[in-house]
Parts: C-alpha cells; structure tokens; sequence
C-alpha cells in the first residue's frame, strides 16, 4: 500500500549544532505521526517526556471543542529511520506513518486535540505550527525540553487583561491576577517574601506563607469593583509595585531591629500576619497614599511609622487563634497608624 506523503512550505533554521524545519500542518497529519516517550519509562534517545495528566488532556479538548486554536509551536523530533522527512527548496515532505515523531513539547494538546477529532472530524482540517528535528539525541531532546520549560518563563496570566482589555466574563481574573502578585513575591530578588511563598505540593518546611493566604488576601480587592481599581490601580505592574513597596517599608522596620528573617520572632512570617498587614494596606494606607499621588516605599515608612522596640512579635499572638492574630496583626498597626494622624485640635473646621 503506498506511504501517504504531504509536502508544504517549510523554513529550515540551524539554533547551533541543531537543525530545525518549521511548517503549518494538519492536525489530522500530525497527531498520525507523533507519540509520547516517556523518560525513564521509554528506553529510546530522545525520551524526556513526563507521564500524560489526564485531567489536562479533558480540560484541552474541551477547549478545542469549544472552538479555540494554539498559535504556539509544537515541536517534534522525527525518529523513524525508515522513512525521513526531505526538504528541498524550501519545501519539505513528510510521510505520513504511525509512531515516527515524539512529541518533544505540545504532548498534551496533541493528544487533547487527538480527543477532540473524535468528536468533531472537522478539527483535523485546521492547522497547526509545527517544528521539527531529525533523530535527536536524548541530551539535545532534554536541552530544548529544559529550555523551554524552565528558562522561557511564561507570561504571567492576568498580564494578557493589560495588554488587550478586561475580559469581564473571566471570573478567575482576579484570581489569577493574586496568584501573578504571589509569583512576584516569591521569584523577585528585592521582594521581602523571596522564596516565602508556599505552593501547593512543596515538601514540608518549605516556604512560610501559603499561596492560599496571599490569594486570599488579596483576591476581591484585585477585582474590577475592587478597591485597587477605585484608585486606578488596574495594571499587574503597578499592583506589583504597591505590594511590594509596602513590605518593604514594613520589612524596613523589623530589619532595623534584625527580626525580619528570624521566623520565630515575626508575625509577618505567618499567614495571619501577612493577611493582617493586606488588611491593613487596603482599609489604611492605599487612599492616603492615592491622595499623594505616590506609592513609594518611603510613603510606606511614613505611614507605618512603626516604633522602635515596640514591635509586635510572634510571642504576643501565642495564645490567640488564627483570625484573633490577624485582628492582633490590624490593631496593632492601625493604632501606630492613628497615632501619625494630626489630632482632633489642629483640624480646622
């Protein structure tokens, strides 16, 4: 029976010693020639996937079903040593045989749109980019796989609403907007929480305040009627930058006493301390700092105007419950905050 070819367009580019072809294909031609090596299950060079998430795989072809494409490359690396792809003046073909490519990234949306096809023939006739390598060794796989999962991080999710608009029918906006704050917290060198945030899965002892605390904390206020945007703080950089500034300035205090690494003394190490310390930015210091038109770190200091040895510690939350310290946490800077405020004789009426 003779071996269905397919011949397109294709740009060949060298990255190094790799040589590469990119080309828009058919899903129905892809996902006929691919499969998934799994590494340290699957024997042969170039197996550096993981295990399929089937949860995943449900969640992608509901999408396709639903109507949407992938714009980002999938790329394969071509093992079949019977039958090879040509290319020749700008064009390369491609047989068609079962079991020829691994799926090097995109192992999940293949097989997801594979689910899909099932349903609805007519997503095999949309198209796909695809790049492709020719009989990769496993340590050139592992190099692109690593590249592109670690090193190319992603766009932070809520940052797509600043560059094309609210999507007001996206309730997980906010949501997602929290947790972009939480990645920044945790990944950025300046941020008083580097290396702080506790995601789900981490070993025990790893990490101090849950994600959970920081989204919680901050989740309906990042919302499109919340009080960031009451102040016209509606892009991930700025929101960033006020969280960030304002435990610094809390940090400022705690490190001038040599407290704020030391775990068993701080309370803004804890997950009531840091929900406390949100509360208190949101209901205290955001609109005095809007009404200055400033949200630098020193109008944080001036604000939080924290006594010396006077500091609240992690000894004076000991007997109270969880919600209990984090009142504590509120009270307490609250009360130094009112103490910064002019007093009732020198307002003019």
């Amino acid at each position: 029976m003779a071996i269905k070819k397919i011949k397109t367009k294709s740009l060949k580019t060298k990255f190094g010693d790799l040589t590469v072809y990119t080309q828009s294909l058919k899903i129905k031609d892809v996902v006929s020639i691919f499969y998934v090596a799994v590494r340290g299950k699957d024997e042969e060079e170039g197996a550096v996937q993981r295990v399929l998430n089937r949860q995943r795989i449900s969640s992608i072809k509901k999408y396709v079903l639903e109507g949407n494409n992938f714009y980002s490359t999938f790329i394969l690396n071509w093992t079949d040593n019977k039958l090879k792809p040509e290319f020749k003046e700008n064009e390369i073909t491609i047989p068609i045989v079962p079991f020829a490519a691994q799926a090097i990234d995109g192992q999940h949306r293949l097989v997801g749109l594979q689910e899909a096809m099932k349903e609805d023939d007519s997503i095999g006739e949309k198209e796909i980019l695809v790049t492709m390598s020719l009989n990769l060794k496993t340590k050139d796989a592992a190099r692109i796989f690593v590249n592109i999962n670690s090193e190319q991080k992603p766009v932070p999710k809520s940052l797509i609403y600043d560059l094309f608009g609210e999507i007001e029918s996206d309730i997980n906006h906010s949501i997602n907007r929290a947790n972009d704050i939480a990645d920044e917290l945790n990944e950025n060198l300046d941020s008083p929480y580097y290396s702080s945030i506790k995601y789900p899965g981490q070993p025990k002892g790893v990490g101090l305040i849950d994600l959970s605390t920081v989204v919680g904390s901050l989740k309906k206020h990042l919302e499109p009627d919340g009080v960031f945007a009451s102040h016209k703080l509606t892009n991930l950089q700025n929101q960033k930058a006020v969280i960030i500034n304002y435990f610094t300035a809390l940090k400022f205090y705690y490190d001038r006493e040599d407290l704020w690494s030391n775990k068993n003394k701080n309370p803004f190490l804890t997950n009531a301390g840091f929900f406390g310390a949100i509360e208190h930015l949101i209901k205290n210091l955001l609109i005095k700092c809007a009404e200055k038109k400033s949200f630098k770190t020193e109008d944080f200091k001036a604000l939080l105007d924290l006594p010396k040895g006077g500091l609240i510690q992690r000894s004076d939350l000991k007997n109270l419950e969880g919600k209990s310290q984090r009142k504590a946490i509120v009270d307490y800077l609250q009360e130094n905050y009112l103490k910064s405020l002019p007093s009732q004789e020198e307002y003019e009426f």
